[in-house]
This record gives C-alpha cells, structure tokens and sequence, in this order.
C-alpha cells in the first residue's frame, strides 16, 4: 500500500464568492458519469503549495476527482464569456499577482473565467503541485488507524476502479457547496422536462437553445445568473422566490456609497470593519475602540446609522422601488444581518431591465406540485415550463464518508444531535449577547418559513443538521488537536477568498509541524474558543447561513490577523497609521507570506 506525507483533498471555494455572470459551473453531482464532487481550486492549491514551501521533501499529493484543475474556474467547466464576480486585484494570491501584461486584464474588470483557469494552472506549475495532483481521484471513504494515520479509499474515475492511501497527515479542502440538494416535489417524476440543480447547468445548456419558456427557483445569485443567460437568449423567465423562503439576496453595484466607493475594498478598510460587530474583533489590536461602538450607547447608535446609510445607499442604486417588478426583488432582511450571500453585479447588460421589459417575471410563492411541464404554485398560477432549474442549496457535509470510530461529530462537521452541550452553548450566547447587545434585537423570521421539500427525509440536506461546523479557528476539530493530523481548509464563506485560502494554508501548515507562536490551547480553552466563534455567526448573520457555518463579509480582516497572531506575524501592514486605518487591504499588503514567516523563525524550519 502507497504511503504519503500529506493529502490534500480537493477544493473549490464556496460558490457565493465568485458568481458569475452568466452560469455557476459548479461540478456535477456523483450520480454523473464523471463523478466530480470536488475540483482542485484557491484553498487546496494554497495547501498543497505552502507545506511543500515549508517541507521541501515530503511526499504530498493531491487527489482531483476532476480531469482539470481550477475549482469553480476549471477548463471543462468555462462558458463564453463567464467572468468573476470579483474585479482584477482582488482576486489573486499575493505572491503571485495577476499582472496585466501576462494576464490582459485591465483595472475595473471582471476576471475572465478563461484566465482565471490559466492563472491557477500557472500558480500549480510554478510552485510545483501540478505534478503532484491525482486527476479524476475520488475519495469515498477516510478511516482513521488505530496505529496513526488516514486511510483513503479512492475511486480511479477513469479505469473505474479503486485504490487506497495511507497518510500521516490529511487536508480536506473540499469546501462548502460539494453536492446540491434538490428539493423532492410532488409530481417531479411527472414532469417530463429537465429538472435540475443549477450546478448541473453544463449538462443541460441545450436548453437555451430548445426551451422556449423556463422556471427558475430561488432567491440567490446564482438563480439570478440563470434567468439572466435564458432572458438574454429570448426565453421568457418565471423566476421563483420561495415564499416560504429567505427571501431575495442583497445585490449591490460594484461601487457604493455617495464616494462611490469600490465595494470590494470597503469591507477590506480597517476602519469600516469596526462597524460590524465580531467576536473575534480585537484580534486587529483595536479593542477600545470596537468596545466604544458596541459597547455604548452612543457607538451603537453610529454604527446603525453606518448601515442604514450603507443599506439605503444600495437599495437607492439598485432602484427596486421603481416598478412593480423588480419590488419583488428587494431583500427582505438589513445588509446589516447578511453575510457572504452579498452579491456584485457584473452582468453586461442591465439584469432588471429584463425584469421591466417583462422577459423575467417574479413571483413571491412556493412550488406546490409538477405536472407534465407545468409547475404549480401556491398563489394558483400555473407555470408553462420547458425547464425547471433549481438554486436550492447545499447538502451539509463534505463528500465523502468519515468511518467510526471518528464521526462526523467528533470532526465538528454538521450533524444532528440530541445531547449538544447546552451549557456551553448557554454560556456562549451570554458571552456575545453582553459583549454586543445590538444582536438582541434579532431580525423577525419568515413566519411563513418552512425547509424545502425532502429536507426531513434527507439527512444531509441544509436543513437537517441542528449542529453547524464546530471547529477551531474554522480549521481543526477540537478533538484532534492533539494530534496535528487532519485540518479543513475552506470551510468558511467570505468574499476573501484567495487572501483566506493563503493563510489558512500558512496557519494548518505551522500548526501540523508544531510551530504556531500561539498554540491553541488546553482542551477547555480550544472547546470553549471553538463554541464561541461559531456560536457567534447563529447570533451575526441569521440573514446568511451564519448559524450553520462560518459566514462573514466584514470580519474578514480581523479573521486574517487572528490567524497571523498565531503566526507570530505583523497584522498592522500599512505604511503608517492613516494608512492602516483609511486605506483598504488587499493582496498586495500580503506579498510572499511564506517567506515572511520562514524568515521570522530564523529560516529554519
């Protein structure tokens, strides 16, 4: 049997980071001929590429169950035209820029998908983990021995047969959106027409051409992606908010506010962080302050004030008050309650028009039933439709099985539990709801809220686990701290997407080899740590998924400092103290993060 040093399983980010224009080309389910329930993107590149940095002998690889590599952006998955939600110097690694005279892309542009592909491939080649990466290698099983080390059982896609690994260390980077869920309705088997997960568009782009008229379900942006690539083809749209649902996501221009400032930048500016309140804030060295806007009266009063403005600033820019319309699309919770689900627009041609010239109709009702393509809505209307396409979510668990004796609850991953600590969980809430008191005052739920249907029956889909991530720093379950042995790189949803798979990289690195200037902890410190912080997102975000994962737009930054605390690194990377406070963060504040830490520990590792 091969035995490694180091696996890195997968990843692709999280979809709600890097939207795109026209489709989300997310990976086919495991029931496709080409079972792909991860693809090698920003987080295991970074993981791959930093321990090898670090331990220039070890034997690392990186099992893909796809044929390519590049995530979300990998080249059998790239559309004409598709681009980034994010703009060009935003969406890179800091010490590998994405320069224009390699890559074209000018300033104030969306990322092709075509060179996002090649800039990753790039970033593989050059740090040398494309060797090193197993294509079209599918993990189905991990086992942990009794005598140290993971076993991994691997399916071969490609020879249709199987393998296994042994490991002494493991990183799953599969991240959060691995296999959707697809809601079982009455009549689906009756619908004779594609019914399908938006993930899956790839597999049914003959649609656009064929269909005539098209259901598309959800609130999200990448339901918005879908009714737009089928309304610019001339198919008229029925685009579908659950009633009973969360309602529409809060879309913004990429410029806010009256300064018309670049919105990318806003939440990576220092001082606008303070705004948000955040567990893990004084890691950014400014508690005093952070306490005086949530601690007072006064500050707590400017910080609703802050988001009001931001708030009403976006709404005003959107202009959904306009018609009647693209009412329907107007968020129903605060921005102040919305994590990552916050989306760009970066569409070419402007998405609500098509709401207003009737090719895209909104409706606010719940799928009641399908009949021979028809789907039938709560309100009474009956939709003719030549397709069904879902934006329905996420299953909660990453994809593949964990065999005892190490559960998923052992792992921190989602789960459901009749015997959770409740003390601890009691004494998590006081310790957020003390330090922040505005995150009583709770936004109303939907009364008419309820999980789509065969959510009860399907133990993995979003809505069964009671249970969120628990892990420590976002990272590592509890349990295993010990044993330096196995880390989730990934397993957080921002729009910091490279900046966050970097130092994640560089944190699970320092922790496998022991060498964190601030280690975790004793066991009570890393489980009380661990309840807190993931405790806090149910409280911060319940407009996002903060109560089943980590979920943040503005806390970003202060994340990245607490983990380049524990790296013994500067967090404070401006030039002076206006700059560090006014001026925004992004890659190039990083550089090569690598060699800065080697650096810091005398350049012996």
């Amino acid at each position: 049997m091969e035995k490694v040093d180091l696996i890195v399983i997968g990843t692709g980010e999280f979809f709600l980071s890097s939207s795109t224009f026209v489709l989300q080309p997310l990976s086919p389910s495991r029931t496709t001929d080409l079972p792909n329930p991860y693809i090698t993107g920003w987080y295991g590149l970074a993981s791959a590429k930093t321990y090898l940095q670090t331990n220039p002998s070890a034997n690392v690889v990186v099992l893909e169950a796809a044929p390519t590599l590049g995530g979300v952006w990998a080249e059998h998955r790239l559309y004409p035209g598709v681009k980034s939600n994010n703009m060009v110097g935003t969406y890179e690694y800091s010490d590998f820029p994405m320069d224009e005279a390699t890559y074209g892309v000018k300033p104030g542009q969306h990322i092709p998908g075509n060179i996002l592909h090649q800039y990753l491939t790039d970033y593989a080649e050059k740090f040398g983990v494309l060797p090193r990466i197993r294509f079209q290698s599918k993990v189905e099983t991990v086992e942990k021995k009794h005598d140290g080390g993971w076993l991994l059982t691997i399916k071969m896609c490609d020879e249709n047969s199987k393998t296994q690994i042994m490991t002494q260390k493991l990183i799953v980077a599969t991240g959060l959106a691995s296999e959707p869920f697809l809601p079982d309705f009455k009549g689906k088997g009756k619908f004779d027409a594609p019914f399908f997960h938006c993930r899956d568009f790839l597999g049914h782009a003959d649609t656009l051409k064929t269909a005539r008229r098209v259901a598309v379900l959800g609130g999200t942006k990448s339901a918005w992606d879908d009714a737009y690539a089928y309304a610019t083809e001339n198919i008229s749209v029925d685009l579908i908010v659950r009633e009973s649902g969360h309602g529409p996501c809060w879309m913004a221009p990429p410029y806010v506010t009256p300064l018309r400032l670049w919105l990318e930048k806003l939440v990576h500016t220092r001082f606008l962080t303070w705004f948000s309140p955040c567990i893990w804030g004084d890691a950014d060295g400014y508690g005093l302050i952070r306490r005086f806007f949530h601690g007072t009266t006064v500050g707590r009063w400017i910080v609703d004030r802050f988001w009001k403005i931001l708030g009403g600033d976006v709404l005003s820019l959107m202009g959904y008050d306009k018609h009647p319309g693209t009412k329907k699309l107007k968020p129903w919770s605060d921005a102040f309650w919305t994590g990552s689900g916050l989306s760009i627009l970066n569409y070419p041609t402007d998405f609500l028009g098509l709401v207003r010239d009737g090719k895209i109709k909104v409706h606010i009702a719940d799928v009641e039933s399908l009949a021979p393509r028809t789907v039938n809505l709560s309100n009474g209307l009956s939709l003719p439709a030549d397709a069904l396409v879902c934006s329905t979510g996420w299953k909660h668990h990453p994809p593949m099985t964990f065999l005892p004796p190490v559960t998923d609850a052992v792992l921190g991953l989602p789960h459901y539990s009749e015997t959770s600590d409740k003390d601890l969980e009691s004494r998590a809430d006081d310790e957020i709801l003390t330090r922040f008191p505005r995150l009583k005052a709770q936004p109303p739920s939907n009364p008419k809220y309820k999980p789509l249907p065969g959510s009860k029956t399907d133990p993995t889909a979003p809505a069964a686990p009671n249970q969120p991530y628990r892990l420590y720093h976002f990272m590592v379950p509890p349990s295993r701290i010990p044993d330096r042995d196995i880390a989730f790189a990934g397993a957080v949803s921002s729009i910091t997407t490279s900046l966050c798979a970097q130092i994640q990289a560089l944190w699970i690195t320092a922790y496998f080899d022991g060498k964190l200037s601030k280690p975790p902890g004793d066991e009570d410190t890393v489980r009380w740590k661990t309840q807190l912080y993931s405790q806090f997102g149910r409280w911060r975000y319940p407009g996002g998924f903060g109560a089943r994962f980590p979920d943040f737009v503005f806390d970003a930054l202060p994340y990245l400092d607490m983990l380049l605390g524990d790296l013994g690194m500067n967090t404070r990377r401006k030039s002076g103290w206006f700059e560090e406070i006014f001026s925004a963060y992004g890659p190039e504040d990083y550089g090569d993060l690598v060699e800065e830490w080697k650096e810091g520990n005398g350049g012996k590792l």
